[in-house]
């Protein structure tokens, strides 16, 4: 029969087990499934929106079939997977780096509490050598005054060296608590990141799959379409109607948020104002109560002491509540990028080129029968690296018909530059882009032939040749 202690033993462990395997310890939510969750919200409006323009787009069309449209779904599947698989690499270097600082910060709270202990344990050592007399022991003794003086002030001392080590040791053993906490956040996160790494990776592979046997079979069409004046027109048509519908919708934020500022400025200058005019009625009250003293002050007699003013009766002022600016909510974040009006225009010839490639086609040449480019094509293999030809914020990354996977940035001042036929986007709507930051890969989505970039500037909406603003 076993013995009480070995039936505790067994329950201890038992409920440990349970506790371990329980929902809540294996469904920890980290800090980066938080983060990911609050970025998704904010960009929820602002997707919703772009989304009612897109459909909005393809009402204004004909029902005529487009081969491409068929490649929508897979191509951009492959951006998103792509540019998942980029992000999730980003964050795992980063999270790799937190990770050893936070075992580099673990090992220096162990050896400093290693170290404190041993001065703890000299301290108390020294301590009891001295004899451990106590203070009253000290003061019954009928010693030499200067001596209790001096001795009561060293284990004084020795007091307040020791209470300042615990309370040391004890933030200490706090920090590497949370220290180990964060550590092991760490570690879930990297394991969440390699199972999202290897979802997209599985999901590329199926889609890469899935397009190529589309293209296979729907090679013949997209040759034909390609040689339709018409289409490319339609293609033209529908990239103008979506700038004119972006244009619109950025000019409404940037009006609505100045209107915000400007009611905002509006009332911080009225509780001003009224601060100023409490400030002069206070300053005003206490001068006419100082005249009525000194006025009482000279008609008192001699020998008396004039009888003191009641005070008025004091009315508790009403806090006023504070205006704080409030965060446009994730409906209303602007796309307006904050970029200086002038900035953009100051850059022309100065330009880099979005891809490193050969210029296929210029703007104004060419293209079919009563068609010519409105931008410039860059052949280049597929998944070069496609930059920022300067700073801005993304407005669109999307795939569009006739267009492929397409990014627009937009850089202040009305400026826009355009990047089409991707293979992948990897910046999202409403990033910040730096000059020269990767925003994309090279590809052939949406129809194209080849494999390349194509790139547009427009000013107000309206096109512009690049020739004399990038560095080709």
């Amino acid at each position: 029969m076993p013995s009480t202690k070995s039936a505790g033993s067994a329950l201890i462990c038992a409920l440990l087990a349970l506790v371990l395997s329980s929902p809540a310890n294996a469904q920890r939510q980290t800090e980066r499934s938080r983060q990911k969750a609050t970025a998704e919200k904010q960009r929820a409006g602002v997707k919703q929106k772009l989304e009612a323009i897109r459909k909005d787009i393809a009402r204004t069309e004909d029902a005529r079939e487009d081969a491409a449209d068929e490649l929508a779904e897979s191509e951009a599947a492959i951006s998103d997977a792509n540019r998942a698989l980029r992000d999730l690499a980003e964050e795992q270097d980063a999270t790799s780096t937190r990770l050893h600082d936070l075992s580099t910060q673990g090992q220096r709270l162990q050896e400093t509490i290693v170290n404190q202990k041993k001065q703890l344990s000299q301290l108390l050592r020294e301590h009891y050598v001295a004899g451990n007399e106590d203070r009253i022991k000290l003061l019954l003794s009928g010693d030499n005054p200067n001596r209790i003086n001096r001795d009561l002030q060293m284990m004084a001392y020795v007091s307040q060296a020791q209470a300042k080590l615990l309370d040391s040791l004890r933030a200490n053993l706090a920090e590497v608590e949370a220290n180990r906490d964060k550590v092991e956040n760490a570690q879930l996160e990297l394991q969440e990141i390699a199972q999202e790494q290897q979802q997209q990776k599985t999901r590329l592979e199926q889609e890469k799959g899935k397009r190529a046997a589309l293209l296979q079979n729907l090679s013949t069409r997209l040759a034909d379409q390609r040689k339709q004046a018409d289409r490319l027109q339609r293609d033209e048509q529908r990239m103008a109607a979506l700038v004119d519908r972006l244009t619109i919708l950025i000019r409404q934020q940037a009006e609505a948020e100045r209107r915000r500022q400007a009611a905002l400025a509006a009332a911080k200058a009225k509780a001003e104002a009224e601060e100023k005019a409490r400030a002069l009625a206070r300053a005003k009250a206490a001068a006419e109560k100082a005249e009525r003293e000194r006025i009482a002050r000279q008609n008192a007699k001699p020998g008396t002491r004039p009888e003191p003013e009641p005070e008025p009766p004091k009315v508790a002022e009403q806090p006023r509540p504070v205006e704080k600016p409030s965060a446009p909510p994730p409906q209303e974040v602007p796309l307006a990028p904050p970029a200086p009006a002038g900035a953009f225009a100051a850059l022309k010839g100065r330009l880099s080129p979005p891809v490193n490639g050969t210029v296929a086609a210029r703007f104004g040449a060419r293209r079919g029968e009563g068609v010519s480019w409105k931008g410039i094509f860059i052949k280049a293999p597929e998944g070069t690296e496609v930059r920022a030809v300067a700073a801005g914020r993304v407005v669109h990354a999307d795939w569009m018909r006739g267009w492929g996977n397409m990014l627009i940035v937009d850089h202040g001042g009305e400026y826009w530059s355009v990047y089409g036929n991707n293979s992948a986007l990897l910046k999202r709507v409403n990033d910040m882009v730096r000059p020269g930051e990767v925003i994309a890969s090279a590809g052939n989505t949406g129809g194209n032939e080849e494999s390349g970039l194509y790139f547009e500037l427009r000013y107000r909406g309206k096109v512009f040749d690049p020739a004399s603003w990038v560095k080709f």
